[in-house]
């Protein structure tokens, strides 16, 4: 056989090789290459898509976030204003009481004070009979004698 016999019979088997696998092996070896990267496509889409709500997500936290300090915030306030509050009161009641306490012994007082006078004025009483009794030399009827005995007691 001649070179250009076997060349050209090379060609043909070659053209017949490039036929088939345009054929039967490029198609499946295509298709695979365009779902990998139709996968690959998907894949990056999903991870931009993935940032995205990852952000979202985070600026959602710190809302929530700065929502909870400023409601804590509040709250301690509240908290804060309530115990001031209720230490107002609690003095106030403390104060209240100490003035019905000082009341009460101011008027105990002035009761013991009255009963002093009426036990100082029945003894002023009985000494001033006592003192008539010696300067008159007789005894003074306490009954006979009441109503200026009274008398002497209111005056004194």
């Amino acid at each position: 056989m001649s070179i250009n016999a076997t060349l050209f019979v090379q060609c043909i088997v070659f053209l017949i090789l490039v036929l088939f696998t345009m054929k039967f092996v490029w198609p499946p070896i295509a298709k695979a290459l365009d779902e990998r990267a139709q996968k690959i496509a998907d894949g990056l889409a999903a991870a931009d898509k993935a940032k995205t709500e990852l952000s979202a997500a985070n600026k959602r936290v710190e809302q929530e976030l700065s929502q909870t300090r400023n409601e804590t915030a509040s709250r301690l306030a509240d908290a804060d204003r309530r115990a001031q509050a209720i230490v107002e009161e609690a003095k106030a009641r403390a104060t209240e009481e100490g003035n019905k306490i000082v009341a009460a012994a101011r008027a105990e007082a002035e009761q013991q004070a009255i009963a002093a006078r009426e036990a100082l004025r029945e003894q002023v009483a009985a000494l001033a009979v006592k003192g008539a009794e010696q300067i008159l030399r007789k005894e003074v009827n306490a009954g006979v004698h009441a109503d200026l005995l009274n008398r002497l007691k209111t005056e004194l």
